[in-house]
């Protein structure tokens, strides 16, 4: 057996994964504990990586709010199985790609189903259109918006992903990867994002079976590439990473971890770095029910499931979306267990493989953020529906209108300042008081000194009678000791 080097840090997210006790006591300060260094990141509550008890206080995913029809795959190249779709803000402009496959009727590796790869674009990120590239003949054709094809098995699953890496050449400033277990994965560069041409002939990683979608990231936080892919393990649909420092020579694959969480179907990871936290990685993963039907003989013959030209065993499975979150290495946190994003209202969403969401989570507004999901997958009306959240607002630590309190771990920021993004009622509020790492209060810093938060702000500075200033405790270990009520905080960062 294998065995694997844990720090300090690793170990207290570890061993403070399952949050506190079922009667709601907060956890006792634990003495002598290394402070995390967190500087100036922002940091969110989508884990409880930072947190070490909480007591009236509980961590929650927040709703989406639907922002409509983002795209409809309704074109003679595109078909009801597009798939695997991208989204990608490069400064003004959101790019979007996924999967043509406008015939049904015969497997992934078939070149009779005459995959390809599309291209897509936005203004807004709210509603994307095709433009005419002139690059590919469909039909005898080229007024449409594909971008790559015949090129064996990659357009089955092209991903593609903007290289942010310190240093990179414009040339290869997007990349992509594509490609099956018999191809293994092939590496494409591009300098705009739509002329795409091979980085080299042979495969940058090879031993997987490669047949979802398999995303590649830079990692600051790692100083790496990461690509995630979908494996096998223990029955059920698993996620396995590979790193690499150069995208071309990669580390053996390391199976993920989920902690005491449930082995589930996880079908498409769609892992980020969180454009506003890089060292948070986020996956909105594909949940997926095999053999698990929820729709009756009388509705599966009213949405006409069974007619030849959708795919097939629409009827036999369903499926959702669930939130998992990383900051690095093996180890992904499944802190909410519930649902992501539920099939809702209706019916076309019950049936297998609908949900899915796109990769990427992209600011669509001054205080909004949006991530995308394939509604109605397999059936004629297929689109890609936008979901909006708060800015930071994929999940929060939240008080009812008792007050509850919240500590975190002992830690070291640099900076002067700690705002919050938080939201309360008219009746709510959030304080702030900062203690030393022995749980010792500093004068100057109570909850009696701290000027309620009473608003809904995205960086709401936090003051006290003193002011703001925080610079003599800039370096120090101290902790954060948050009182809630009737309100939501979703992320707190130290700044200049």
């Amino acid at each position: 057996m294998r065995c694997t080097r844990i720090s300090a840090v690793a170990l207290g997210a570890l061993l403070f994964a399952c949050g506190p006790d079922p009667a709601g006591v907060p956890t006792r300060v634990v003495r002598g504990q290394d402070p995390v260094d967190i500087g100036t990141r922002r940091e969110l509550f989508v884990d409880r990586f930072l947190i070490e008890s909480m007591r009236g206080v509980a961590l929650r995913l927040q709703p989406p709010q639907s922002g409509g029809v983002a795209f409809a795959f309704d074109q003679p190249w595109e078909g009801p199985v597009s798939g695997y779709v991208t989204v990608i803000r490069d400064g003004e402009l959101y790019r979007l790609y996924y999967r043509g496959r406008p015939l049904t009727g015969y497997g992934d590796t078939d070149p009779r189903a005459k995959e390809v790869t599309c291209y897509a674009e936005s203004r807004d990120g709210k509603t994307f259109t095709r433009p005419k590239l002139g690059l590919v003949s469909f039909g005898g054709n080229k007024d449409n918006n594909i971008i790559v094809a015949d090129i064996g098995h990659a357009t089955h699953n092209f991903a593609p992903f903007l290289d942010t890496r310190p240093g990179v050449p414009p040339s290869e400033r997007y990349k992509a990867v594509g490609g099956s277990s018999q191809t293994g994965l092939i590496a494409f560069v591009s300098e705009d994002g739509v002329h795409f041409r091979k980085m080299r002939e042979e495969p940058i990683i090879t031993g997987g079976a490669f047949d979802s979608q398999n995303n590649v990231l830079w990692s600051d936080h790692e100083r790496c590439y990461v690509c995630f892919f979908r494996t096998f393990r223990n029955d059920v649909r698993w996620i396995t990473r590979v790193t690499s420092p150069d995208f071309v020579h990669w580390s053996p694959a390391v199976d993920m971890t989920f902690g005491d969480a449930p082995n589930e179907h996880l079908y498409t990871n769609q892992t980020v770095a969180y454009f506003r936290a890089p060292h948070i990685y986020i996956g909105t993963a594909a949940r997926f029910w095999p053999g698990r039907r929820s729709l009756t003989d009388g509705q599966v013959a009213q949405l006409d499931l069974d007619h030849p030209r959708n795919y097939t065993g629409l009827k036999l499975e369903s499926s959702d979306a669930v939130l998992l979150t990383s900051r690095g290495g093996d180890r992904y946190d499944r802190t909410f267990l519930e649902s992501f994003v539920r099939p809702g209202l209706d019916l076309r969403n019950w049936t297998a493989r609908s949900n899915y969401p796109a990769r990427g989570i992209v600011p669509t507004g001054p205080a909004e953020m949006s991530v995308y999901v394939q509604r109605g997958y397999g059936q004629p009306t297929q689109y890609l529906e936008r979901l909006a959240f708060r800015t930071d607002g994929l999940a929060s630590a939240h008080a009812d209108y008792e007050p509850g309190e919240l500590v975190t771990k002992p830690l070291t920021f640099g900076g002067k300042r700690l705002t919050v993004n938080v939201s309360s009622s008219a009746a709510g509020g959030v304080w702030v008081e900062i203690r030393t790492a022995d749980g010792s209060v500093i004068p100057g810093f109570t909850f009696a000194d701290c000027q309620e938060i009473n608003t809904d702000d995205l960086a709401r500075v936090v003051v006290w009678k003193s002011g703001a200033d925080l610079s003599s405790l800039a370096g120090k270990s101290v902790r954060l000791h948050f009182k809630l009520k009737d309100a939501d905080l979703f992320a707190f960062q130290f700044t200049e």
